[in-house]
């Protein structure tokens, strides 16, 4: 029997950057609940601001950023666009596959396999 792995290490591209100026890229975020996705719609930001939920979604199940000792919709506020991309792609991939994983094909033979997407949002 395996063993369910329900958080996952992720390095941003660019980082977060406090108001110290110290940049926090090294997170972890774990997977998601039902209740991750249907608490937030009571949030009134949210219901101002349906994009919102991803900001909200994001405080909940992302659990380590740097050394910050927590992360709030605040943090997530301020992460560079290329970050919060990043972010939504591997939320979908671990929530939607079970894994932090990209499908790819070798162009030579045309052989299929799997690629961990790991530090800085690369293969």
């Amino acid at each position: 029997m395996g063993i369910l792995q329900t958080e996952y290490d992720f390095t941003l591209p660019m980082g977060f950057a406090d108001e110290d100026g110290t940049l926090h890229k090294e997170g972890k975020m774990r997977l998601a609940t039902a209740a991750d996705e249907i608490l937030p719609m009571k949030d009134p930001r949210v219901q101002n601001n349906p994009a919102y939920l991803t900001v909200i979604l994001f405080s909940r199940v992302i659990t380590s950023l740097g050394d910050l000792k927590m992360v709030n919709p605040r943090i997530i506020e301020g992460l560079f666009t290329v970050d919060f991309a990043y972010l939504q792609d591997m939320y979908n991939r671990i929530n939607q596959n079970g894994s932090n994983t990209i499908k790819a094909v070798c162009p030579k033979c045309e052989h299929e396999f799997d690629i961990e997407a790991t530090s800085s949002g690369e293969l």
